[in-house]
């Protein structure tokens, strides 16, 4: 049959519309999207009934099945839970830190309900959020004052705005670094207005080139932590306490910016040990910002700790406003900083800890498993095998540290490893991994039941 005759077989707008599935369709959607969505269709029926000779018009029905799908994938949310199999436990694409279950908890009871989020229910009066994890910042770091921001970068900039606007701010050349996105510090710096003073080279600089360089234009020491990267060999920088010494020598604040920010000493937990919070605050550092989602292993935040002069100046600025936390990320921090002083056991409580943790053993069973598991649902073409990997703490932290891992290895004789890690991202949910040396590989230290590495269908 010719297309024209073809053509003159589609069904109408109308006709779909009042199919016997129709109703029941177009009550879950807009009436004026399910409209739109069935002239879609039909105009692609049209073009492939031109594009292929013999091709039968569809039926009111079979359009209808095509509007449903369109439907649903036009309206299901872009945000997805994923499976992480990346062998990366703070994965920036991915979320970074998973919120612990009481964090969970707590954001979904004020999610559902009016909260004090600026309200004294003491004094019956308004309050401040800052006041709702106060105390416990106090308690863990020492600081006597603290404030939350919306991410550490936010902080940065809302510190350096508030104490350096049109003045000088010295960093040594070493910790000018950049984090992720090509955001780097001397960026921040300048959209804060504060004026960058650089001393010392990349790989050293002294006490004397701090002393050198401040002025009565100086308004402040910056210290940066430099997590996303190392340099060795023939190197120096000025240690926190001795970049103090000489702010106090000066008159001069001192400012260290964390980055990812422990709250406890990794090290106790058999990892690296990175800057703990409560350590710079006793050596004097005047202000310390770091992440609430990075090691803390909270929600995404930036926070501020520590003297209270400096940090009420920091509360008052404007910016403060723009760069607040909603409700939902302060209860999350807040469930999240009260846990760091009551579980009697942190990595168990913690998801990052308990990722970062995790022994060999408990990653070789899951990985047995799920091997048995995907031999079974893939077929006997897959070869699969538990392997050696290395994760990644991720997003800038311990950058040089690899964690003993286990991966499920799937390699196929004619399916490359990309296409079959293809295939795993398009699963519902997503499974992602990696692909390495021809082979895909599903890191197995952030999973901890074997099926949630198997796909809901063949692959």
């Amino acid at each position: 049959m010719p297309s024209s005759n073809r053509l003159r077989h589609l069904p109408s707008v109308e006709r779909v519309l009042t199919a016997p599935a129709g109703p029941g369709l177009f009550a879950r959607f807009r009436r004026a999207d399910g409209v739109d969505a069935v002239r879609a269709e039909l105009a692609a029926a049209r073009e492939r009934l031109a594009a292929h000779e013999g091709m039968a018009a569809p039926s009111a029905e079979e359009v209808l099945a095509a509007v449903a799908a369109r439907l649903e994938t036009a309206t299901a949310l872009r945000i997805r839970a994923v499976v992480n199999a990346t062998g990366v436990v703070l994965h920036t694409n991915l979320g970074r830190a998973l919120l612990a279950d009481t964090a969970v908890d707590a954001v979904a009871s004020v999610a559902a309900h009016p909260a004090n989020l600026e309200y004294d229910l003491d004094r019956g009066v308004r309050g401040d959020r800052d006041d709702l994890v106060a105390d416990d910042l106090h308690a863990l770091t020492g600081a006597e004052a603290a404030t939350v921001v919306n991410n550490n970068a936010a902080a940065v900039l809302l510190a350096l705005n508030t104490l350096a606007e049109g003045r000088e701010v010295i960093v040594s050349r070493g910790e000018l670094i950049e984090i992720g996105g090509s955001f780097r510090i001397p960026d921040v710096m300048a959209k804060s207005a504060a004026i960058l003073r650089e001393v010392g080279t990349t790989n050293r600089t002294h006490p004397a080139d701090y002393r050198a360089a401040i002025t009565d234009r100086t308004a402040l020491l910056l210290k940066v932590h430099t997590s996303n990267y190392r340099i060795v060999g023939f190197t120096s920088d000025v240690p926190l306490d001795a970049l103090v010494a000489l702010g106090r020598a000066h008159g001069v604040p001192v400012m260290e910016d964390l980055g990812s920010g422990a709250l406890v000493d990794l090290s106790a937990y058999g990892l690296p040990k990175e800057p703990v919070v409560a350590e710079r605050i006793g050596l004097g550092a005047d202000l310390v910002t770091f992440s609430g989602d990075k090691l803390l292993g909270g929600p995404q935040a930036g926070l501020i700790v520590g003297r209270r002069e400096l940090v009420e100046r920091i509360r008052r600025n404007p910016l403060k406003r723009a760069l607040r936390c909603d409700k939902l990320t302060l209860a999350a921090l807040a469930a999240t900083l009260r846990l760091y002083r009551t579980a009697p056991d942190l990595p168990t409580a913690l998801p990052t800890l308990r990722w970062l943790t995790r022994p060999l053993a408990a990653m070789d069973a899951v990985g047995r498993d799920a091997a048995t598991q995907l031999r079974t649902a893939l077929g006997t073409d897959y070869v699969i095998e538990l392997v050696d990997s290395a994760a990644e703490v991720g997003s800038g932290a311990l950058p040089v540290t690899h964690l003993p891992s286990k991966a499920v290895s799937i390699a196929h004789p004619t399916v490359s490893a990309n296409e079959i890690e293809r295939r795993f991202r398009s699963a519902d949910p997503p499974i992602l991994g990696r692909v390495r040396d021809g082979r895909f590989l599903l890191d197995l230290r952030g999973i901890f039941c074997a099926a949630d590495l198997v796909p809901g269908g063949r692959v």
